[in-house]
């Protein structure tokens, strides 16, 4: 079975076109989102829209929740600087009544249990938890090189084989305790100064976890273009472009 990790996805569809294009051979037995769909590039609609047909397990993230105190007309207070608040509004607008209603039924975590036929015993169950942050707080940033005890402690908040995260960008896998830890990085705005895209890919087997990260490119000018269009600030066609977070 063979399961595709995304995260951070930020709006930015010509992303999840390449990465359409990079696994167009494959095949998913589920797709998992970790959370920050929305906000930064200016493709709210198509970027739902993809999550839906592709039938994504998907999560909230910090800037997902954003956009959805301002589809129900509550004040936002942070960011407090302009240019990245017109990157919530904008993303607010454009929404239109299909995407908003699917954005506005994700979770703020899920767990999903898998079922690997084959076994002596019989089927062998795997539990994935999905989390933004972490499983204790869904803002927290964990990296490649938070120490294993903090990964230690966050075991006493989900009873599960694989605990699937976003919010820091970055790519890592961590077998903790029995635990596998993982992290896909940002499908769409990685700050590590590779513009190219992140994912990976979970292959379960009896017995077994595979983890494979991949980096891919996709059309960063296409998401600039679109970006100056929608006449938002020019600083965030410059991180696109870098991969680097600049504000």
């Amino acid at each position: 079975m063979k399961i595709l990790l995304l995260a951070d996805i930020h709006g930015n569809y010509p992303a999840l076109a390449a990465l359409s294009d990079l696994f167009a051979d494959e095949s998913f037995a589920y797709i998992i989102n970790c959370g920050d769909s929305l906000v930064y590039a200016p493709f709210a609609n198509e970027t739902m829209r993809w999550l839906q047909e592709h039938q994504a397990l998907s999560i909230l993230g910090n800037t997902d929740k954003k956009v959805i105190r301002l589809l129900q007309g509550k004040p936002m207070r942070k960011p407090g600087k302009e240019e990245k608040r017109v990157m919530y509004t904008s993303t607010a607008d454009q929404l239109e009544t299909g995407t908003a209603k699917y954005l506005l039924s994700l979770p703020i975590s899920a767990t999903l249990r898998v079922s690997l036929a084959g076994t002596e015993n019989g089927d062998e169950v795997s539990t994935i938890g999905i989390f933004h942050g972490s499983p204790e707080e869904p803002h927290e940033f964990l990296f490649d090189d938070t120490p294993d005890e903090r990964f230690r402690e966050l075991l006493a908040h989900c009873d599960c084989q694989i605990i699937v995260t976003g919010h820091s960008h970055t790519p890592y896998h961590k077998h903790i305790a029995g635990t596998h830890f993982i992290n896909p990085g940002s499908t769409g705005r990685m700050f590590d100064g590779d513009p190219r895209g992140s994912c990976a890919v979970v292959e379960l087997t009896a017995g077994s976890i595979k983890v494979e990260h991949f980096r891919f490119a996709y059309d960063v000018e296409a998401v600039a273009q679109a970006l100056a269009d929608a006449g938002l600030p020019e600083i965030y066609a410059r991180m696109f472009r870098e991969g680097r977070k600049l504000n």
